[in-house]
């Protein structure tokens, strides 16, 4: 979804003035399911069998000023920040799988993952 605002905020944070608003983002996100596979030899077919629960990840992209990019740095480095996810209206606790930034264009790629149980 194009020129969406992304917002951010650290773990620890209790107030709307603790949220980063990153505006016009691309984000995707991609959803998956845990499964469990048995191969049975000598019979017919696998065992499929879902496990209930799913993971989420999300990447998105930008341009971000600095001073923003650092507070998302310190999230980074200091634990699970909170997101709001856009798709389904909720907010959501992530861990960062990585980032990247390119001061030369101020532009950013974040991929963050979400545990559902």
């Amino acid at each position: 979804m194009a020129g969406m605002d992304f917002f951010i905020r650290p773990a620890s944070g209790t107030t709307s003035a603790d949220w980063v608003r990153i505006p016009n983002c691309d984000m995707k996100v991609r959803l998956t399911r845990r499964l469990t596979r048995t191969i049975i030899r000598g019979e017919e077919g696998d065992d499929l069998h879902d496990e209930g629960s799913e993971s989420a990840a999300y990447t998105v992209t930008g341009e971000i000023m600095l001073e923003d990019y650092k507070r998302v740095l310190t999230m980074f480095r200091s634990g699970q920040p909170y997101i709001h996810d856009p798709f389904e209206e909720r907010d959501v606790k992530v861990i960062f799988a990585s980032m990247e930034y390119d001061g030369s264009n101020q532009m950013f790629k974040f991929e963050l993952l979400e545990d559902i149980v």
